[in-house]
C-alpha cells in the first residue's frame, strides 16, 4: 500500500461507480459541484479543473494509464479503464469487494490496518468527492464552521467512515441520519403529506479546525477550509477558551439535555436497516451507538 493508492480508494469508495466488463473494468468517480461559485465568488468549474491537473499528476503514475476528465455545470467526472487481470485493478477489486457504487461499497477492514498517513490519504480522497464546507453550515454561532460529508443511502458506510475518522483522532460533531426521527422529528413534513421527506442522504459533520490537518486536494474546498478553520479558532480563543477543549470532543464525552421526540410512522420503513428498524430515537447519538460508532467500536 502507498498514499496514492489509499487516496484513490477513498475517492472510489466515496463517490465511485464500478463498471465491470468481461475483459475490462471502468471506474468512474464523480466530483459534485452543487454551487457554480466558490465561497469567494469564483468559478467552481475552473477550480475543479485545476485540481484535476494536480490529481492526475498523483494518480496517473500509479494507474499506468491516463485519467479521462469531463465536466458539466454541476459535476465533474474522472475515469479510467484497465484489464481485469491487471494487478492494480485486482487490488482495487480486492478492497472494493462486490460493491458496484458508493451506495453499496464498504470500507474494507484492511484499510483500518493502513498506516496513519495512508488512512489520512484515504479520508482525503473520500472527502474530495463527498465533502463540503460552506459559510452557511455553522453550528449556532456563525463562526463555528463545519465540514460535512454526504453519504447517500449507505448506512454502513456512515459507520465505517466515522470509525475511520476516529482511528486518526478526528471526532464527529454530528450525524444527520436519513431517519424520520432526525429529518422530520416533529412530523411537520409528514403532516403536510410528505411522508418520505426524510429519505435523503446522510450527512456526517466535523468541526472545520478538526478536519484541517487532513484537508482537501480540491483547491476551492481547501481554501474555504483554511479560511473558516482560522475564523473558528480565533472566535473560540477570543472567548478565552482552549480550542481543543471546545472542538476535540467525542459525543460519548458530552452530557446534554435530550429532547423527547414523538413517534413517527416511518420508523418501521424498509428504507431503514433491519438492525434498527422499528426503533424510536430521540438523538443521532443513539443511532450511532446502535450502528457501531461508539467509544468501544474497533478502529
Amino acid at each position: 500500500m502507498n498514499n496514492e493508492m489509499a487516496y484513490l480508494l477513498g475517492m472510489i469508495t466515496g463517490n465511485g461507480e464500478i463498471q465491470r466488463g468481461v475483459n475490462e473494468t471502468t471506474i468512474v468517480i464523480e466530483i459534485p459541484h452543487k454551487k457554480l461559485e466558490t465561497e469567494f465568488q469564483r468559478d467552481v468549474g475552473i477550480y475543479v479543473k485545476a485540481s484535476i491537473t494536480d490529481i492526475r499528476q498523483v494518480l496517473e503514475p500509479l494507474l499506468g494509464t491516463s485519467l479521462m476528465f469531463s465536466q458539466s455545470t454541476n459535476v465533474s467526472y474522472i475515469s479510467f479503464s484497465k484489464k481485469n487481470e491487471d494487478y492494480l485493478m485486482r487490488e482495487i477489486m480486492r478492497y472494493i469487494g462486490r460493491g458496484t457504487s458508493h451506495e453499496n461499497i464498504r470500507i474494507s477492514p484492511e484499510i483500518f490496518s493502513f498506516t496513519e498517513d495512508e488512512r489520512r490519504q484515504f479520508i482525503k480522497g473520500f472527502a474530495d468527492v463527498t465533502g463540503y464546507i460552506r459559510k452557511s453550515n455553522y453550528f449556532f454561532d456563525k463562526e463555528m464552521h463545519r465540514v460535512y460529508f454526504e453519504i447517500p443511502q449507505n448506512w454502513e458506510l456512515v459507520t465505517d467512515f466515522c470509525n475511520l475518522l476516529k482511528s486518526v483522532d478526528i471526532p464527529v460533531q454530528n450525524i444527520d441520519w436519513a431517519h424520520p426521527n432526525m429529518r422530520d422529528g416533529n412530523l411537520k413534513k409528514y403532516n403536510e403529506g410528505k411522508m418520505d421527506f426524510w429519505k435523503k442522504e446522510h450527512q456526517v459533520k466535523v468541526w472545520a479546525n478538526e478536519y484541517e490537518p487532513i484537508g482537501f486536494a480540491v483547491i476551492h474546498k481547501n481554501e474555504a477550509l483554511e479560511t473558516f478553520a482560522d475564523e473558528q479558532k480565533t472566535f473560540i480563543a477570543q472567548q478565552n477558551k482552549n480550542v481543543p477543549d471546545v472542538t476535540h470532543r467525542y459525543y460519548w464525552e458530552l452530557v446534554g439535555k435530550k429532547k423527547t421526540k414523538p413517534y413517527h410512522p416511518g420508523e418501521n420503513d424498509e428504507f431503514i436497516p433491519e438492525q434498527i428498524r422499528g426503533n424510536h430515537y430521540d438523538s443521532w447519538k443513539e443511532i450511532a451507538q446502535d450502528l457501531g460508532y461508539s467509544e468501544d467500536s474497533e478502529c
